[in-house]
Formats: C-alpha cells, sequence, structure tokens
C-alpha cells in the first residue's frame, strides 16, 4: 500500500474524528482577492480546496465556471501566476489543483508536478485525462509527492472502479451524474449509487461533486459518501460579488448542515 500524503492524510483524519468532508472549488485567478477566499473557506472549515486553473476549453465545466474561467483569464492569470500564489499561501488546510491535461502535457509532467510540489500543492485533478493514459503524469506526480485524485462517472464498470480507485490519491472524486457541473434542483439519485459503489471497493476517502447545490443536497449526499465537493454555487456566489466574506457564508452552511447530519 502506497504511503497517503497529506492530502488524503488529512482528509482521513478528520473522517475518523466523525467528520464528513467539505471540499469548495476556488477559481484561481478570480479576482485579485481569490487568495483570501481560500483563506476564508477553510477558516468556515473546509476540510480541502480545490483550486482551478482556468482553462480556455474546460470539457468538464458548465456555464457558471466557464464563466469564473473566462474572467480570470481576461484578468491576466496564468498557471504559473496560481500556482506562485499557492505557493505563499499557509491557508491551513491541503490544497489540489484543478486542470485540464493539456495544460500539464504542454508543461511538461515533470516540470509541472515540481513546481506543484514547490508550492505546497498537495494534489492535482485532471477530470480529461482517462485512466488508461495517465502513467506518464502520475509517475511524475508520485515522484514529486502530488496526490493525483482520479474520477469516476455513473457509468463506470465495476472493473474499472477498481482499478480507478486503487490508482487514485487523495481521495476518490465520485462524479455524481452525467454532464457538466452546474447547480441542480434536487440531488441525483446516481450520486447516491455512486458514492455506495464506491465505498464499496475502497477505504480511501469518498467524496462526490457536480450537481452539489445546497446544504441539504450534501447532507443527502454523505447518507452514503465521506463528503462532498461543492463548485457552482460557491462560484456563482463570487460572481455575484460576494468575495471572501460571501464565500465563508456559504461554506459555514454547509458546514453546519453537515456537522449537524
Amino acid at each position: 500500500m502506497t504511503e497517503a500524503g497529506p492530502l488524503e492524510t488529512a482528509l482521513r483524519r478528520r473522517r475518523a474524528e466523525g467528520a464528513k468532508l467539505l471540499v469548495p472549488y476556488v477559481t484561481g485567478g478570480l479576482g485579485q482577492d481569490w487568495p483570501a477566499v481560500i483563506e476564508a473557506v477553510v477558516a468556515a472549515g473546509a476540510d480541502a480546496v480545490e483550486v482551478g486553473i482556468p482553462f480556455s476549453d474546460p470539457v468538464m465545466d458548465g456555464p457558471v465556471i466557464q464563466q469564473a474561467s473566462a474572467r480570470a483569464l481576461a484578468g491576466g492569470t496564468t498557471p504559473g501566476a496560481i500556482i506562485d500564489t499557492l505557493g505563499r499561501l499557509r491557508p491551513g488546510a491541503p490544497t489540489a489543483v484543478m486542470t485540464y491535461y493539456n495544460l500539464i502535457f504542454r508543461g511538461g509532467h515533470r516540470r509541472m508536478a515540481s513546481l506543484l510540489a514547490d508550492a505546497g500543492v498537495a494534489g492535482a485533478i485532471l477530470p480529461d485525462l482517462p485512466l488508461d493514459e495517465s502513467e506518464d503524469w502520475t509517475a511524475a506526480a508520485d515522484h514529486f509527492g502530488v496526490e493525483t485524485v482520479m474520477l469516476a462517472a455513473p457509468t463506470t464498470t465495476d472493473t474499472r472502479l477498481a482499478a480507478i480507485c486503487e490508482r487514485s490519491r487523495g481521495f476518490v472524486y465520485g462524479v455524481g451524474l452525467m454532464g457538466v457541473t452546474g447547480q441542480r434542483a434536487a440531488l441525483a439519485a446516481s450520486a447516491s449509487i455512486m458514492a455506495k459503489r464506491l465505498k464499496a471497493v475502497t477505504d480511501k476517502p469518498v467524496l462526490i461533486g457536480v450537481g452539489i447545490s445546497t446544504p441539504d443536497q450534501a447532507v443527502e449526499a454523505c447518507l452514503e459518501a465521506d463528503g462532498v465537493v461543492v463548485g457552482s454555487a460557491l462560484i456563482r456566489r463570487l460572481l455575484d460579488g460576494g468575495g471572501p466574506e460571501g464565500a465563508a457564508e456559504l461554506v459555514a452552511e454547509f458546514r453546519a448542515a453537515l456537522d449537524a447530519g
């Protein structure tokens, strides 16, 4: 068994304490105060933070996060600037970047893994890099101690699900429904099924993301899952001008609901 890195260790520790895990998503470069947003959501109860590195063709992201990425790119943000800023932050919880494989490929596997490690980034989520083609990246990431979080979709077969869980580091990201990220009126039935399937084949932390829009939906998902990733609901608040205070308020609502069960 591979020794757990700081992201997985932190999430396992919180799970062992009886907590449901909460990982908000923040778009890097979205306004000058995005580093303060990260610090604010950690102070409000986030167990880790997923930081998006904007990309021009975000195939997994719906309109809200696409809008945030476009705004960040228009403001001049770059992958290097985001990673450099993360290297100066000490938010008090692990961070994992979420971006698309083209940026990693163009930057070079070992170079990008080294930059993330030097910046103290614990993990990386690459939603468009399939398990079968991930070896070059995961070898570099493992070498530099960056935990590659793998994603599992509702259509994933049982055999492939086990292989994804075996390869995943940090946590296993269960995609709650087919389609792109975005807010939904109700939790998809596939979210709970996905969590249950994952929990049957792995002891690693299982988090459900995509379509987790309200605290009540988070609580429902956590009847099976260890935790949730919350993206579009938080980014919508930031796009509407909520800033660090608004982000902290929303995350605190999710934290309170999850703690109350």
